[in-house]
């Protein structure tokens, strides 16, 4: 069952044609990731999904409602959370402000933290770091704490942004790891990542975008054997 449709959405920055006809589908359970190079469009196919930059033409449906043109603020509450790259944690606020923070819209207070909890058991040197204000924290702790954030909406569907980027290796397999947790908990997960190795590897399917426009799309395994994509997006020859 499909829980996310886009169908043919163009989306722009001003005059720029950022997306150009992009459908892809995301079913209920899955884990689909999006690759491609710097300015591919990743990162703008989530802010499209999320009302950050609706798209122009198209259509998304998501759990069978049309949501394109909705506000941003309102996706949260239709079950949709992003993991955004950069992280954009509340770096002055501590850990727990954070995670609440993610929480904002809920009023069931027992099963909020409840859910916080559950967050601690996927990242445990979070609640080490509770009180601590979260900018001192390291990279891949910050890391981890974002996706905690979006996780304490108790989201349908989880958008990561990057979220390898800037961390070393052993921290980027740690995070991974967690993200198929997550997934096997029920969290249907679209995920942008450009390490298309790693990506490949935790993915049910995945789309290959080129300058706004989907190229290829087909399980991961079978896009981690397709020559042109090994040699764009894999490092080999």
């Amino acid at each position: 069952m499909a829980l996310l449709e886009i169908e043919n959405i163009h989306s722009y920055y001003g005059n720029i044609h950022a997306l150009k006809g992009v459908s892809l589908m995301v079913k209920e359970g899955e884990i689909v990731t999006l690759i491609g190079s710097n300015g591919a469009g990743k990162t703008t196919t989530l802010r499209s999904i999320n009302g950050i930059l609706p798209p122009r033409e198209g259509k998304i449906v998501f759990r069978g409602e049309e949501i394109q043109g909705l506000p941003a603020h309102t996706m949260i509450t239709k079950g949709i959370a992003q993991s955004p790259e950069g992280r954009k944690i509340f770096s002055r606020m501590t850990v727990r402000e954070n995670l609440e923070m993610g929480a904002y819209h809920r009023n069931d207070r027992s099963e909020i933290s409840e859910d916080m909890n559950r967050v601690f058991n996927l990242f445990p040197r979070l609640k080490e770091r509770i009180k601590q204000e979260a900018g001192t924290m390291s990279g891949g702790e910050q890391q981890m704490l974002a996706i905690g954030r979006a996780l304490m909406s108790r989201p349908k569907l989880l958008l990561l942004d990057e979220p390898s980027m800037g961390l070393a290796p052993v921290l980027v397999e740690r995070i991974f790891y967690t993200v198929e947790d997550i997934n096997k908990q029920g969290i249907t997960i679209l995920l942008v990542e450009q390490n298309a190795n790693v990506a490949l590897e935790v993915a049910t399917r995945g789309y290959v975008l080129e300058t706004g426009t989907i190229v290829n799309a087909a399980p991961a395994e079978k896009l981690r054997q397709d020559p042109k994509v090994r040699e764009a997006y894999l490092g080999e020859v």
